[in-house]
């Protein structure tokens, strides 16, 4: 799993204009500037996961969440595991077309069979195009909330 996260912290202006809006709208342009990114990622992922039967790229979703502090994330994930802890879920079975939890076994590989990496070549591709789509939905989300 990739554990990078993009840093807005040196970026003054979109923190005076975030604490300029309300709590409520603030989550909005987090969620819509996060999405954007993740988005992304999720289709350079799509456009590069090997193809067999579909069900691979068919799973490879955008999936946004808030922690308990509030911070909204937005992450490429893959059907079939658990967002928790990163395993198979025991409840999902191989024949749900919801459940590509095979997807660790392309990306690593296994002794039987090489990396074929999808995943983290996607993130390295798409990184400054990612961070741009954030910051530009992110103004454009402030601007739209000032304006009202």
């Amino acid at each position: 799993m990739i554990d990078t996260k993009l840093d807005f912290s040196d970026l003054l202006d979109l923190s005076d204009d975030l604490n300029a809006l309300s709590k409520a709208e603030n989550r909005k342009v987090m969620r819509d500037a996060t999405r954007a990114a993740a988005t992304i990622f999720k289709d350079e992922a799509v456009k590069r996961a090997p193809e067999r039967t579909g069900k691979l790229k068919k799973n490879i979703v955008v999936m946004t969440q808030r922690d308990r502090n509030g911070d909204i994330s937005s992450g490429v994930h893959v059907r079939g595991t658990n967002p928790r802890t990163g395993n198979s879920d025991n409840k999902m079975k191989s024949s749900n077309r919801r459940n590509a939890f095979y997807w660790r076994f392309v990306e690593l590989g296994t002794s039987n069979m090489p990396a074929i990496p999808f995943i983290r070549p996607a993130y390295d591709a798409r990184q400054d195009e990612a961070t741009n789509a954030a910051f530009a939905t992110a103004n454009r989300a402030i601007d739209e909330a000032l304006s009202k």
